[in-house]
């Protein structure tokens, strides 16, 4: 539940996020309807998108969801994850996430991680102040 909520909730704040790149794309191209350069927004927003994951998961391990939540990203030795391993578990989300066969993976991964974590070398832990768990 900890992750749905959080999942939710960073869907949330990167409406934000994506209002604001998708303003700024279209300021610069001064593209007058959603799709003139059509390809050229969607990877202008992968890469946005791939900014903001990477450098919240490389400064700390928490986007802001995520640290609402109590949800942090670390290696499998439980220390910061590095640039190419964040980038590389940003690009897994993708295909993984979306077909959801990240998400059914971890109903019977035995840490209930996700396949994504498991292929880039990640795991998501909780936090507490008193104790720490993988989620």
């Amino acid at each position: 539940m900890r992750r749905m909520a959080c999942f939710v909730y960073e869907g949330i704040l990167l409406f934000g996020v994506v209002f604001i790149a998708g303003y700024l794309f279209d300021t610069l191209t001064q593209s007058r309807h959603a799709l003139m350069y059509r390809h050229a927004r969607q990877a202008w927003l992968f890469f946005v998108l791939g900014a903001y994951f990477v450098w919240f998961w490389t400064h700390g391990g928490q986007t802001l969801a995520q640290k609402t939540w109590k949800i942090r990203v670390v290696d499998r030795q439980g220390q910061a994850i590095s640039t190419l391993r964040a980038i590389a578990r940003y690009i897994l989300c993708w295909p993984l996430a979306l077909s959801g066969l990240g998400l059914v993976w971890s109903w019977f991964d035995r840490d209930k991680q996700f396949l994504q974590d498991r292929l880039a070398g990640t795991q998501l832990i909780t936090h507490e102040a008193t104790h720490r768990s993988l989620v």
